[in-house]
């Protein structure tokens, strides 16, 4: 489970550290307080896209720390990543220029594996995910990872493109020649532009480091000079009061054995000026004042930049598309000579193609039903009294993609003699809401944290307590965090936060309260959208919910 996270600098946070423990965590706040602020910086520790807008007015860079326990990581990764205690540390930190690193316990990793990591981890709904939900593309992604077909997947994918590339070139074939030599021409330009450059990413890498101090160097070199002055007198000795103090604490030390210690330490900074200036010195021998070099090195730097954007958009996805320009370049040149092995080819892939989409077919066929059978398990007890809920899968052996020949979509009917139809054309938001906590509850079954922002959406009164203990029982064997705006969810939680936004010194800032006692039943109260004094109606509203939702929490 998280333990816990420090958010520095992100959006309107200065610092904030929170600690977590076990099972249903609430946040709550007036609209704009901040709630889903910390949902997004435990999103960005995790691997999620950063953008430097996001760093707090008058700061460098922001940072996030997120403590996990490391008990339900798989073996694979707690190797892979050297982690060896009960807990580990992800760090992620981005500065104004857009430059950003990320650590696994101190150790430099790339934001690639904290997301590889993070969705071991953590399952998130944002308050646009349920949307999504209406898109029948969407439907056949969950069905796949429900079922744990996406090896299957991946090798129909990977077989789909070797037909694909078949086909383009049994089409190259029977291009007309001067199509071909048009082609040829633009593909043999393209090439040339590339190869002419030499491009690699360890260079690109050098220009980056070694521009910055090329564009400096007389700055660099004056100031080089000016410290190796500082410690270095005329004659070359170095500076002559630590060395004068140095020999008198190596007398003192003579007379009185307890200054040895003092004596040494002095020593050791001497022969360390001593190694700065010898360090400055080579540092100043080496520096380079040519313009000439200068400018080459821009010249170069922006040769690369424009070969990144047409071909790009990094230099390692240049190189890859020379080595695809040199495979279209080989077809184009010697396609006739091919086109009987080549349609031998396409035959074969084509027809292990169809024999993959009906294996995968009948694979979802099944996991529709076991899928649609633990959805209306996990949400009839949400206010729905005869719910139908089921998974169609039709399936156009005409048309097979890289997905296969599948189309995937959820049916649905909330009412009693309402016939099954598309979700997207009978769910209202409410009911939509309570479909994807249904269907995160069975896909995130081995995903230790889940979060939710305001899954509530659409819903309150006796549904909303509804979704507040689905919530607290979901919390039961996993770590639960959710932004809600619904008293009911907020007095089902094992732990509540309350979220404002103040101004200090004319900076807004958030801060977040544990809540317990009388602060949380003045906050159910205000939720409920009454007076919070103690002695009103909603104060005792807030309080009967309280003591009601623990009866059922015990």
């Amino acid at each position: 489970m998280l333990r816990e996270l420090t958010v520095e600098n992100f959006a309107i946070i200065s610092k904030l550290t929170l600690s977590f423990g076990k099972g249903l965590h609430v946040f709550s706040g007036e609209t704009g307080a901040g709630k889903s602020i910390i949902i997004e910086a435990l999103g960005f520790v995790l691997g999620a896209r950063g953008d430097v807008s996001v760093i707090k007015d008058g700061a460098d860079r922001m940072r996030v720390n997120a403590t996990f326990s490391s008990e339900l990581l798989p073996p694979k990764l707690r190797q892979e990543f050297q982690i060896s205690g009960d807990v580990f540390t992800l760090r992620r930190e981005l500065d104004r220029k857009g430059k950003g690193k990320a650590y696994v316990d101190g150790r430099p990793v790339t934001v690639a594996t904290l997301a590889k990591i993070g969705q071991h981890l953590v399952d998130f709904h944002g308050q646009h995910d349920h949307q999504s939900l209406l898109h029948t593309s969407v439907h056949l992604m969950l069905l796949d990872q429900f079922a744990k077909l996406e090896k299957e997947v991946s090798s129909l994918a990977l077989v789909y493109e070797q037909a694909q590339t078949l086909r383009e070139q049994l089409e190259a074939i029977r291009l007309s020649e001067q199509e071909k030599n048009r082609l040829l021409d633009l593909y043999s330009y393209q090439l040339q532009e590339i190869e002419n450059l030499h491009p690699s990413v360890d260079e690109e890498m050098q220009l980056e480091q070694n521009l910055p101090k090329l564009k400096h160097a007389g700055r660099l070199l004056e100031l080089a000079q000016a410290a190796y002055e500082q410690l270095y007198n005329a004659e070359g000795a170095a500076t002559s009061r630590t060395a004068k103090a140095a020999k008198c604490l190596e007398s003192m030390a003579e007379l009185d054995e307890n200054l040895a210690t003092l004596a040494q330490d002095v020593q050791g900074a001497l022969v360390t000026l001593e190694d700065a200036a010898s360090t400055l010195s080579s540092y100043k021998e080496d520096m380079q004042l040519d313009p000439n070099a200068l400018d080459k090195m821009l010249e170069r730097h922006e040769k690369l930049k424009r070969l990144k954007a047409k071909y790009g958009p990094e230099i390692a996805d240049v190189l890859k598309t020379a080595q695809d320009l040199k495979i279209k370049i080989k077809n184009l040149q010697h396609a006739e000579e091919h086109e009987q092995d080549l349609q031998n080819e396409l035959t074969a892939a084509e027809k292990k193609l169809g024999t993959l989409a009906l294996s995968l077919h009948d694979k979802r066929m099944d996991a529709a039903e076991k899928l649609a059978s633990l959805i209306t398990e996990q949400i009839r007890p949400l206010g729905f009294n005869q719910i139908k809920f089921a998974v169609a899968v039709e399936m156009d052996e005409e048309n097979i993609g890289p997905t296969g020949a599948d189309k995937v979509e959820f049916l649905f009917s909330p009412n009693p003699g309402q016939a099954l139809r598309p979700l997207k054309n009978i769910a209202s938001g409410g009911e939509i809401s309570r479909v994807m906590l249904g269907l995160k509850t069975v896909l995130a079954s081995t995903v230790p944290v889940m979060v939710f922002d305001e899954i509530d959406a659409g819903i309150g009164g006796e549904t909303g307590l509804l979704v507040g203990q689905k919530l607290h029982n979901c919390a039961q064997n996993r770590q639960v965090l959710c932004v809600t705006h619904l008293a009911q969810v907020a007095a089902c939680a094992n732990a509540n936060f309350r979220v404002e936004k103040k101004v200090v010194k004319n900076t807004t800032e958030v801060s977040i309260t544990p809540l317990t006692g009388e602060m949380l039943t003045q906050e159910i109260a205000r939720m409920l959208g009454g007076n919070t004094d103690k002695h009103s109606a909603a104060f005792s509203h807030a309080r009967e919910l309280l003591q009601a939702t623990k009866h059922n929490k015990s």
